[in-house]
């Protein structure tokens, strides 16, 4: 409730009592109470509390007691309505109730049936029923269920069995566009792709669903397979039960090892010179202590690795580079410590008449826009059939686009350090470690939320809740002109965002999709969580210790350094620009001499090029060059080819990541290229999906886009990819510490000359209701 400045006395002094009855009229103080039934069709209906029966289904609830009419949201519906009256607008639109919201003793009770009636009534028209299953539609937990079901028929399954990966089998991508545009069916019937841990070997498979078979059953020779999520608990528990572990802490004063939180990380490749067998599957484990204060990784147990055998489940090696202490200062990152702030006034973000959008199961149609969105196990959001509605026809723009790899490589050559370079989706399964987003804090107060079903480790469906967050926001003036003297146009702009948000380790990753009204597709990355901070015996910048403790990142707190590192992502882009025949050219503003007469020596011209080949297309971004992908054989109005522009620019605080920041004789130099170019372009293969290779865990050559480049095949006027790569070497500031607020960073795709003219010049005179 906002509270006026300038009220009589007699008003100001009822503020308390109105703030009190608006508690109670959202039943949060009187929760027991004898009320009497209402009457529904001349019986007796049971009556419930209002506040909690909505927030039960998902709901939020608002009371504005100057007007008396409580404001009910949940996904796409907006509910208003008054106590003691049947009449109810639901979207904007008027519904009767079979029994009123009734007021006693100032609560509000409904009927037992108001869910139904108001949200499982059809009212809401932003989830539809879908027509024709989509062909990539995710598994189903019925699917899941069904395909261990039939390696169990086959003889093909033992109890040890660890699953990598259950998805659906993408059909061959001629009969997917044939189905996004004109719904033809698919050819072949529902199949699935599994990867499966057998120990240290390493299986792809697939199985027909429809005629329940194994239809691929293949060994993947010398392959490391992801890291699980059982793979978590039998590193703590290993760690728990080491006799050599429990002496190193000893001698950091630690005698609790329950106190002691394991981190386990993936080793990387050194040919050897780490002391390891390229044929074991480790993990090795840096530790973090449990203070009490919510905050483990303020408190980094420094110096000490273990090393942990994932098949024999026990520590084979402690690697001990000297005692640091353990910082004890209590640093909670949820502000426990603090005087609350001051709270927000409220801020409502409703759409009173409903959705811009529609949901049919995994397809969303939003204005000019139509794709089908699913969650990847490894790379999160996919997005599929992606295109624009132009003239009343459906054009292509991007067959399938999603993250297709990260890395985080940190630059401190310590014990603790030296091998951290996180691949979070190649090898921990950014999509299985999916975080819930929290409504009205992760997304604004209008968002719909798509659950997700995915495949656990033991090839069991896996619900994540609120996977996936769609709204539509407002994102300024889309275009403006005013003439001296003349009339005004303007238009706002808005934008329809595809949110997700994976957890791994320290770090929260939220990666938005966001679609514009003028055909421009951006895709956000943003950074947050905790940075991963290394123990120093330095406790401020003034100590003598500072510069040799600062030598490898910032100090951030009292015996606290956050280490420098990158985040550098890929996004594997299939886009087919109004078709699949498409080319890579190049525009470059010049200077040239002026050749016409006149006072101007100088003239701006432009330079075009065709690029011609894979090996060429992989190149650093610079700025001040145009890249489009270009459809040759499709022109506009005037003859322009059809294209749209490629943009991997990042922006935030941190600097651009230009490339990898490491020497190109690190053995991660060898296995990993995607880091070092920001543009790479491929001919289509449906087996070309991940930039660093399907198993890059202790990788030791480039399975990725060095392989896919090797033959250097042509990419004029073919099916092609584009690979954007992005990122931000993140040099550590005390504002970030002990919770880093999100930093992002942007990708663009805008069309460029794909339309005739600017595409949302109709907005300007909307059509009449």
């Amino acid at each position: 409730m906002k509270k006026p400045v300038d009220l009589p006395p007699l008003i100001k002094s009822l503020l308390p009592l109105r703030a009190t009855m608006a508690a109670l009229v959202l039943g949060a103080t009187v929760v027991s109470l004898s009320v009497p039934d209402a009457l529904a069709h001349g019986a007796a209906a049971k009556m419930l509390p209002l506040k909690q029966t909505v927030e039960d289904f998902g709901g939020v609830v608002k009371w504005d007691d100057y007007t008396g009419v409580f404001t009910i949201s949940r996904h796409g519906v907006i509910v208003r309505l008054k106590p003691d009256s049947k009449e109810i607008l639901v979207n904007g639109n008027p519904h009767k109730l079979d029994v009123p919201v009734v007021m006693r003793k100032g609560t509000a009770y409904v009927s037992h049936d108001f869910v139904n009636q108001v949200f499982q009534s059809g009212l809401d028209k932003t989830f539809v029923v879908e027509k024709a299953p989509h062909p990539v539609n995710p598994l189903s937990v019925e699917e899941i269920h069904q395909t261990v079901e039939i390696l169990k028929s086959a003889g093909r399954y033992k109890p040890s069995y660890r699953f990598t990966e259950i998805v659906v089998r993408r059909p061959p991508k001629d009969q997917v566009w044939a189905f996004a545009l004109t719904g033809a069916p698919v050819q072949e019937g529902r199949q699935a792709d599994f990867v499966i841990l057998d120990g240290k070997s390493l299986i792809e498979g697939a199985v027909d669903l429809a005629r329940r078979s194994v239809t691929k059953w293949t060994p993947v020779p010398g392959a490391h397979g992801m890291v699980l999520l059982n793979d978590f608990a039998d590193v703590q528990a290993a760690v728990e039960a080491s006799p050599e572990f429990a002496q190193a802490l000893a001698k950091r004063g630690i005698k609790d090892v329950k106190k002691v939180v394991s981190s386990p990380l993936t080793v990387g490749y050194f040919d050897g010179k780490d002391g390891l067998k390229q044929e074991d599957r480790l993990l090795k484990v840096v530790s973090y202590l449990d203070v009490g204060d919510g905050n483990f990784w303020a408190h980094p147990i420094e110096n000490l690795v273990a090393i942990v055998d994932l098949e024999k489940k026990v520590v084979v090696k402690v690697e001990d580079g000297g005692v640091i202490p353990v910082p004890m200062k209590l640093t909670p990152y949820d502000g426990r410590d603090k005087i609350a702030a001051e709270p927000h006034k409220p801020l409502d973000i409703l759409e009173p008449e409903g959705k811009n959008y529609t949901i049919a199961a995994n397809t969303l149609h939003w204005r000019n826009w139509d794709f089908h969105v699913r969650l990847d196990s490894r790379v999160g959001v996919v997005l599929s059939t992606v295109t624009y509605r132009d003239k009343g026809v459906k054009r292509k723009v991007m067959y399938e686009g999603s993250l297709g790899g990260m890395i985080v490589p940190y630059g401190d050559p310590d014990v603790g350090w030296y091998f951290k370079a996180y691949l979070d989706s190649g090898e921990y399964g950014m999509g299985t470690l999916t975080s819930p987003i929290e409504p009205m804090k992760d997304a604004p107060q209008n968002a719909v939320f798509m659950d997700a079903v995915i495949a656990d480790y033991a090839g069991k469906p896996m619900k994540i809740p609120r996977a996936i967050a769609i709204f539509e926001r407002y994102a300024g003036p889309e275009f403006k002109h005013q003439p001296m003297g003349g009339p005004n146009v303007s238009v706002e702009r808005r934008e329809l965002v595809v949110r997700w948000i994976s957890t791994v380790g320290n770090y929260d990753y939220m990666f938005d999709w966001v679609f514009s009204e003028n055909g421009t597709i951006g895709i956000n990355a943003g950074a947050t969580g905790i940075e991963a901070v290394k123990g120093v015996v330095t406790r401020t910048m003034q100590d003598p210790t500072a510069l040799e403790d600062t030598r490898f990142g910032t100090l951030l707190d009292h015996n606290i350094v956050g280490t420098t590192h990158q985040h550098i992502y890929n996004f594997r882009l299939d886009l087919d620009i109004d078709g699949e025949l498409n080319t890579l050219t190049e525009i470059d503003p010049v200077v040239l001499p002026n050749t016409r007469g006149g006072p101007r020596t100088s003239t701006m011209q432009t330079t075009q090029r065709t690029v011609d080949s894979e090996l060429s297309a992989a190149q650093k971004f610079d700025p001040s060059t145009i890249r489009l992908l270009s459809n040759p054989s499709k022109n506009n109005k005037v003859g322009n080819p059809v294209s749209y522009q490629l943009i991997p620019y990042a922006g935030g605080t941190h600097p651009i990541a230009k490339g990898a920041a490491f020497g190109k004789d690190e053995w991660i130099s060898h296995r990993l290229s995607f880091m070092d170019r920001q543009i790479w372009v491929t001919r289509y293969s449906p087996d070309e999906m991940f930039p660093e290779g399907k198993y890059p865990n202790r990788s030791n050559t480039d399975t990725g886009l060095a392989q896919f480049t090797s033959d250097d095949q042509p990419i004029v006027g073919t099916d092609n990819v584009v690979w954007l790569t992005t990122g931000t070497t993140h040099v550590a500031r005390a504002e970030e510490w002990p919770i880093m607020p999100t930093e992002w960073v942007n990708v663009l795709l805008k069309p460029w000359n794909y339309f005739d003219e600017t595409p949302t010049l109709n907005l300007s005179r909307p059509a009449k209701r």
